[in-house]
C-alpha cells in the first residue's frame, strides 16, 4: 500500500503506521522518511481523514467502527464487511459511483473476484452476463508470507532430498496444486469459491449473478490467474468482446501470446487472453485472466478508492 500511494503520488500530507505491539517501533520509509510503526489502539484514529485497514477480519471488526467514530473513512481490505448492506463493496472500474453511499466504511472485494470482474464487467456491459463457470489459479502469496516461504522450503528441500511437514497449506504445495483455498461449506464449495458469485452480485448490481467456482492453489509466488467461461443473455461476437476489453480500464489484451502470472506480477492492470466463443454453451465465451493479487486484488484497489474519496 505504501509502494502504490508513492507510486500514484497520493497526496498525504501526514500518514501514521499502525500495528499489532509486536510491529510497534519498528520503522517503514515513506517518500524518503522513516516512520514509526505505533500500536494499534482506541484513540489512534484522531485527526486521520483516510484510515486503509489490512490486518484481517477480527481487527477489522474490532477497530474499523472506531476509526469511522474517530470520523475517518475506512477502506478495509478484510472480508470483515463485504456483505454488508450499509457498507459499499467497490472495484472502481465498475462501481466507483457506490463509494459515495458510504457510512464510514468501504470494503475492499476478494481478490480473485476483482481480477475476475475487471474482465468480466465490459463483456457484461455489451452482452448481459448471465452465469460463468470458472477455476481460479491462485498464488500462494495470496496465503501470506509464510506461505511464500513454505513453497522456497519445499522446494528447496525436494532438491536436496530432504523430508519437510506442511505447515500453511493442508498438502505439499511444490510440484503440486491443491483444490482447496479457504475452508468448506456444507455445499461442498469453499468460502473463496462463493465470494465470486456473492460479492459480484453486489459489485455489478446484478442479484441474479450465478458462479460456479473452483480455486485452486498453485506453486506459483505472485499472480493469480482464472479460466472462465461466462454465458451471455445476447449472442457473443468476438470481435466485439475484444473490443470491450480494448476500451475497458484496468484490462488489456496482449498484442500476441497470452497472458501469464509471471508477467501479471507487479502490473497495475489485469491481462485477457485465450478469448473464444465457447463451443459447450449457447451465447458463451471462454477466456483465460491474469492479475496481481497484492495490487489489483488487494492494495491498488483500496488506493484507487481512496482516490475517489
Amino acid at each position: 500500500m505504501l509502494r502504490v500511494m508513492e507510486r500514484r503520488n497520493f497526496p498525504v500530507s501526514s500518514l501514521r503506521l499502525l500495528a499489532s505491539p509486536r510491529s510497534a517501533g519498528r520503522t517503514l520509509e515513506f517518500r524518503g522518511e522513516e516512520l514509526v510503526i505505533e500500536p494499534l489502539g482506541m484513540n489512534s484514529f484522531e485527526g486521520i481523514d483516510l484510515a486503509l485497514f489490512s490486518a484481517g477480519s477480527g481487527i477489522s471488526k474490532e477497530f474499523a467502527p472506531v476509526a469511522a467514530d474517530s470520523g475517518a473513512v475506512v477502506i478495509d481490505n478484510s472480508s470483515a464487511f463485504r456483505m454488508s448492506e450499509n457498507v459499499p463493496l467497490v472495484v472502481p472500474e465498475i462501481n466507483g459511483g457506490d463509494v459515495k453511499n458510504h457510512c464510514g466504511i468501504i470494503a475492499n472485494p476478494n481478490c480473485t473476484t476483482a481480477i475476475t470482474l475487471v474482465a468480466l464487467h465490459p463483456l457484461h456491459k455489451k452482452f448481459r452476463v448471465k452465469r460463468i463457470f470458472a477455476s481460479s489459479y491462485q498464488a500462494v502469496s495470496g496465503a501470506g508470507a509464510r506461505a511464500i516461504e513454505e513453497l522456497r522450503h519445499q522446494v528447496d528441500s525436494l532438491a536436496r532430498g530432504k523430508k519437510f511437514s506442511p505447515e500453511v497449506f493442508p498438502h505439499q504445495i511444490a510440484f503440486n496444486v491443491i483444490p482447496q483455498v479457504d475452508s468448506f461449506l456444507d455445499s461442498g464449495y469453499t468460502k473463496e469459491e462463493m465470494k465470486m458469485q456473492n460479492e459480484g452480485r453486489r459489485i455489478m448490481h446484478l442479484p441474479t449473478f450465478k458462479a460456479s467456482v473452483t480455486c485452486v492453489r498453485v506453486p506459483v509466488y505472485r499472480a493469480h490467474s482464472v479460466a472462465v467461461s461466462a454465458e451471455f443473455e445476447r449472442p457473443v461476437v468476438l470481435s466485439e468482446a475484444a473490443e470491450a476489453i480494448a476500451q475497458a480500464p484496468g484490462v488489456k489484451m496482449p498484442a500476441e501470446g497470452y497472458p501469464m502470472p509471471l508477467q501479471a506480477a507487479g502490473q497495475d492492470d489485469c491481462f485477457v487472453g485465450r478469448m473464444r466463443l465457447d463451443c459447450a454453451m449457447e451465447n458463451g465465451l471462454a477466456f483465460w485472466v491474469c492479475g496481481d493479487q497484492l495490487l489489483k486484488g488487494a492494495a491498488l484497489n483500496a488506493v484507487q478508492i481512496a482516490e475517489l474519496l
